[in-house]
């Protein structure tokens, strides 16, 4: 397992997730940034926009993909 918070993945606090590939914690970043979503919160919704700013460059989007597979890849597994 390997864990990573909300901001290392574009997000906007520090919650920390846990997951054993990258697919899985994208997907807990994911399902966390909707449910801040559905409380309004403005920070998580502030960070979303510029998410959805960065898909409009498919390109720029591949490389942050790439760049955060390789973060994740690279960081220690949690005993």
């Amino acid at each position: 397992m390997k864990t990573m918070t909300c901001k290392q993945l574009g997000g906007a606090c520090d919650k920390e997730f846990c997951a054993s590939t990258f697919i899985e914690i994208s997907e807990l970043s994911q399902n966390h940034g909707m449910e801040m979503f559905e409380v309004g919160d403005e920070k998580h919704i502030e960070a979303m926009n510029r998410m959805k700013g960065l898909m409009t460059h498919p390109e720029a989007m591949k490389k942050w993909m790439e760049d955060k597979r390789q973060e994740f890849n690279a960081l220690p597994c949690n005993k």
